[in-house]
C-alpha cells in the first residue's frame, strides 16, 4: 500500500514537471514577445506624431489594431502637453531682463478624442509640445493565470504587459 502512494505522489510530480513548468515558461516567452511588440508599435506611433505634428484618428486606430494583434486587451493612455501661447513672456515679479519659464497644459486622451471628433479625425500639435503614450494590458494573460494559480504573487490590478514612450513634437502640424 505504502509503494503505490509513492508511486502516485511520484506520477503526479512527473507531470507537474513534465507538463506544468513547461508551459508556464512558454507562456512568460509569449509575454516577452508581446512586450516587444506593444513597446516596439508605441515607440513608432510616438515617434510619428513627433514628426508629422498630429494625431490622427486612422494612425490611432492602426496603432490599436497593432498592439491587439498580440491577443490581448489594452488601455491606452494619451498625454499631450501643450505649450502655452504664451510662452518665455517676461514676467512682472522679475526684473526686466529676465524671461519667464515656458508653461505647459495638458490634455489626456479623452480630450484628444473629442478634438479628434471635432476636426475631421485629426489633433494638431505644433513644435515644442510633448507627447506621451502609455499602454498597459488590461486583460490577464496566460503567464498571469498560472503566475496567480501556482504562486499567488500576483494582484488583480497587475499588468505584465506594458509600452511607454514620450518625446517633444518636431514640426507644426499644419
Amino acid at each position: 500500500m505504502n509503494d503505490s502512494v509513492m508511486s502516485v505522489v511520484a506520477i503526479f510530480l512527473a507531470a507537474v514537471l513534465m507538463f506544468v513548468f513547461p508551459l508556464m515558461s512558454t507562456a512568460d516567452r509569449s509575454d516577452d514577445i508581446a512586450q516587444q511588440a506593444v513597446q516596439t508599435a508605441t515607440t513608432e506611433f510616438v515617434d510619428n506624431i513627433r514628426s508629422t505634428g498630429k494625431i490622427t484618428q486612422s494612425a490611432y486606430d492602426s496603432f490599436a489594431n497593432v498592439i491587439a494583434g498580440t491577443g490581448n486587451a489594452y488601455d491606452i493612455e494619451l498625454e499631450v502637453q501643450i505649450l502655452d501661447d504664451n510662452a518665455r513672456k517676461k514676467t512682472a515679479q522679475a526684473t526686466a531682463s529676465k524671461v519667464g519659464e515656458n508653461s505647459y497644459y495638458t490634455e489626456y486622451t479623452s480630450q484628444i478624442q473629442e478634438q479628434m471628433d471635432k476636426n475631421d479625425g485629426v489633433y494638431v500639435l505644433k513644435e515644442g509640445d510633448i507627447v506621451s503614450c502609455t499602454v498597459r494590458n488590461s486583460s490577464e494573460t496566460m503567464s498571469q493565470m498560472l503566475k496567480n494559480f501556482f504562486y499567488q504573487v500576483t494582484g488583480n490590478n497587475s499588468y505584465n504587459i506594458s509600452g511607454q514612450h514620450a518625446g517633444i513634437v518636431t514640426v507644426n502640424g499644419n
